[in-house]
Formats: structure tokens, sequence, C-alpha cells
């Protein structure tokens, strides 16, 4: 591993290897706290029931899409099957694969709201071996309002996703970015919930009314839900800001933020332009590096099989 990358993800390495076996635990990460070392995770011998992870935050531009797409790149790499949720209006994630979501047939709008169509025909191979995508286009804007008069209507996405369980190992949800009817449903329909959070101060001010979203969503309408972790993206070592910024938000919230955080890099935007995760763009980058770090530490957590 490169120095450069020893900066960006705040590790201590003492081998090459892949860039992870010379861990040295205890050296001081980018938030602060002593780094753990995050073993490699084991080999599966089967799939499922998957672990369903809602990418949630409700201001946008802070990473949700670029951390869904990379960080179920870096877990299919390790041999998990993951299933990626395009759950916002935009299609952000769906482009972000290289698809057109203004030609798919199919998409979550059709399986939420036609009672018996089969969610597996709207799923889309991403290119990328174990590593598949449930796509969305504009269409899922009206889903919203529509949804209003449906009986149990948070819990539509979760009648959707529930076939699908025994075929994966993890779940990715990306979320749009509000706290509407489709986030309420994405909530409702998962275990846990990762939290993007970008490095600037302002993205601080409406994390507190997300956690309090979130509990009103355990209490009322799904008792397992967990918060598995806040994610620093757009983190800039060289930045007082920044290193403040992540120094506050372990301050307020404790072990829930990730060891890992996520370096600003223009790397990010390039890889979506040619419409692949980091990890197959820019295989050996600090942000590639940094993104499978993520995928161990949620293996390791036990938020993710």
């Amino acid at each position: 591993m490169t120095n450069q990358t020893q900066e960006a993800v705040g590790l201590s390495v003492v081998d090459a290897g892949d860039g992870f076996d010379g861990l040295r635990a205890g050296a001081p990460g980018p938030t602060g706290r002593p780094m753990p070392s995050f073993p490699p995770p084991p080999v599966l011998h089967g799939h499922g029931p998957a672990r369903v992870i809602a990418m949630c935050n409700q201001k946008g531009g802070v990473g949700k899409t670029t951390s869904t797409i990379n960080l179920g790149a870096a877990l299919a790499e390790y041999g998990r099957k993951v299933l990626l949720v395009d759950f916002d209006p935009q299609g952000a994630l769906s482009v972000g694969l290289g698809i057109n979501p203004h030609e798919l047939e199919k998409t979550i709008y059709n399986v939420l709201m036609e009672r018996h169509a089969d969610v597996r025909t709207a799923i889309r191979p991403s290119g990328i071996e174990r590593l598949d995508l449930l796509p969305a286009n504009i269409d899922l804007s009206a889903a919203e309002v529509q949804l209003v008069g449906e009986v149990a209507r948070e819990q539509v996405l979760g009648r959707v996703l529930r076939p699908l369980l025994d075929d994966y190992d993890v779940i990715l949800i990306d979320c749009q970015p509000s706290l509407g009817l489709l986030t309420v449903n994405a909530l409702t329909a998962s275990h846990g919930v990762v939290i993007p959070l970008e490095c600037e101060f302002f993205a601080l001010r409406g994390v507190a009314l997300l956690v309090e979203t979130i509990e009103k969503v355990k209490d009322r309408l799904n008792p397992g839900l967990e918060i598995d972790g806040i994610l620093a993206t757009m983190y800039d070592p060289r930045t007082l800001h920044s290193r403040e910024v992540v120094a506050r938000v372990v301050e307020a919230f404790g072990d829930i933020v990730f060891h890992t955080v996520i370096g600003r890099t223009v790397k990010f935007p390039d890889a979506s332009v040619a419409a692949e995760p980091i990890t197959t763009y820019a295989s050996s980058h600090a942000g590639a590096y940094a993104y499978r770090l993520l995928a161990r530490e949620l293996i390791a957590r036990g938020d993710a099989a």
C-alpha cells in the first residue's frame, strides 16, 4: 500500500501484500481512535439470508450512491452475493452502473405498485460478479403519492424484498435525499442503517433529525432496526475543518462511527463516468482500499455476513 493510501485510510502498514495483511492494530486512525485490525472475511459456503441495509441521509451530495455502489462491489469481492436497490427517483445508482434508466421496461416502481409482479424480472446484472441491481427511474417519484392510500403503506418495500432474502447475503438500499414515505419504507424493510456523512459542518446539523426519524421507525414499525454506523465521507486530512467535523461526530456518537473514513478524490466521479465501482476502475487507489476496509469492518461488526 502506498503512503498516499495509508494517509487516506489512516492505517499503519508493515508490508504491502493485498494492502491489509500488515495492518498494525492500535495505530491512530482518522477518527482519532486506535485503529482495530479487521481480519479477512471468512469464506461463505452458501448464500442468504440477506441482511438489508439502508444507506440513508436526508441531505443530498453526501456520498450515499457512491458508497452504495462501492461498498456493494467490495462485499462482492469478498465473496458476498449483493443486491443493490435503487430507491431514488433520480436513478443515480442505476446510471452509476451503466444502465440507462429511461430504457427500462421494469423497475422497482413496477414491483412496488403491481402486487403480483415478480421482483426477479426487474433485477439486472451489474457486470460485476455477485453484484446485482434492482433499478429505478423517475417513475418512482409517483409511488410516494400512490402509496399514501395503501394499507400498511410503510411496509410495501419489505414485502417486495422478502422473496429475495434467501438469494443474497447483503441487500443495500440507496435512499433518496428526503425523509418521506419512500425513505420510511426503506427503513421499515431494513435490519440496519448506514449514514454517510460529508465532513462538512452543515452536514452535521441534519444528523440529529435523521437519528430521531430512525428511532421513530424503530419504535412504531420496525423494532429490529439498528444504526450500523455513521460513515464519514469526502474527508480531507489536510484541512482542519474535516478533522474537526470527524472529531465532533465521534464525540457525539462514539462507537457508532465507523473507523473507516472515505477520502475526497476525483477518482470517484471518474469511476461514475466510467459506470464502474472504484474497486474495478482504479483497483489499487486509496478509495478502493477504503471501501474494502469498510466492507471488512461491516463484516467484523456482525452487520454483514
